[in-house]
């Protein structure tokens, strides 16, 4: 067991809760008549469903900004620091940033808003349906050791969603290559996109190189699957499994959120 993890979420495996903001000023899906009041009112009903249902964290992403960035623009990152900053007053639970998809905006965010820890893409050089995604890992964690934000705790995506490295290698290669280079807190593996299950065997490959760093499930952990991945991996990020229908675009639906995390509490139980 990692203590970090413990003191930080107050249990093993922790399961944090996506919560997907609505699309921000800027972004395409954007519409005036649905502005920050609006789009605020959308995240505390997700986040209190989920705080609600058991959740053991929540993660802020800006989920509906679709097509993502690689570098924001400015009214994306304000807008989520201004909502979660109302949100503030009714978090109960240990929660993070990510700002899709500029690791150094989620950690600006993650520091003005007083968030525990940014999960992001801080390393490799991938073909994406973003275009060419290059990543400078030096240069974001010494802008995190710039602005005095070296206590937020750093989730590093080894397998990006919609992309791909330019150079093959194995999975087992970029965990090992990751942590010795980067130092991360932690490893996410994903699936394909938000919703696709995290392959068991690749996070067997990952937790095995690196036994000693915290690897998460990162997409696609379900009430069907959740026993033979939590068996592996030292805790998941869950989004689309909270959503109505299980469908990514919708609103939480707390009945999905107790039932995985009754299932997750008895696993702990019995662990």
């Amino acid at each position: 067991m990692f203590q970090w993890i413990k003191e930080l979420f107050g249990v093993e495996k922790p399961v944090i809760a996506m919560c997907h903001m609505q699309a921000m000023p800027g972004d395409p899906g954007y519409r005036p008549d649905h502005d920050l009041r609006w789009i605020y009112e959308q995240a505390r009903a997700d986040l209190l469903a989920l705080q609600e249902g058991g959740a053991d964290a929540v993660l802020f992403s800006n989920e509906f900004s679709l097509p993502y960035l690689t570098r924001v623009e400015t009214i994306t990152a304000t807008s989520m620091a201004a909502i979660i900053g109302e949100l503030k007053r009714e978090i109960t639970i240990p929660y993070g940033v990510n700002v899709l998809w500029d690791p150094s905006a989620s950690i600006d965010v993650a520091m003005a808003t007083g968030a525990q820890f940014v999960r992001e893409i801080f390393t490799g050089v991938y073909a994406s349906d973003f275009g060419l995604w290059n990543t400078n890992a030096g240069e974001v964690v010494r802008h995190r050791h710039a602005i005095g934000a070296e206590h937020i705790r750093l989730f590093y995506n080894i397998v990006p969603e919609s992309a791909a490295y330019l150079a093959p290698r194995k999975i087992t290669d970029i965990a090992r290559s990751t942590v010795f280079n980067a130092r991360p807190d932690a490893l996410a593996v994903s699936g394909l996109t938000a919703g696709s299950e995290t392959s068991a065997q690749t996070l067997r490959l990952v937790k095995e190189a690196v036994p000693d760093v915290p690897v998460f499930a990162n997409t696609g952990v379900r009430l069907e699957n959740v026993t033979e991945q939590l068996a592996v991996a030292d805790g998941a990020v869950v989004g689309t499994t909270f959503k109505r229908d299980g469908k990514t675009w919708n609103p939480v639906d707390g009945a999905r959120v107790k039932a995985l995390m009754q299932k997750v509490k008895e696993l702990r139980e019995v662990a």
